[in-house]
């Protein structure tokens, strides 16, 4: 999948939990782990805020396109 989730890099950073993430973000750990494990089909814009205010970054911290090479012709 070309959009890799960086959820874990910045808990990591800050030392926080899965758990208390989710608590202040106002998810349950599970939705958390399907973030985070890059499962998630889609993210509300709402959500995406939350956890940006919560772990103090922008979006691009959380999310990044990686080229798969898919479409690339030789």
């Amino acid at each position: 999948m070309p959009i890799v989730v960086r959820i874990d890099v910045e808990l990591a950073k800050r030392k926080l939990s899965v758990g208390e993430f989710a608590e202040r973000v106002g998810l349950t750990p599970a939705n958390v782990a399907v973030l985070k494990n890059g499962r998630a089909k889609a993210v509300r814009f709402s959500t995406l805020e939350a956890m940006c205010r919560v772990l103090e970054c922008q979006p691009g911290d959380l999310l990044e396109w990686v080229d798969d090479g898919a479409d690339a012709s030789g």
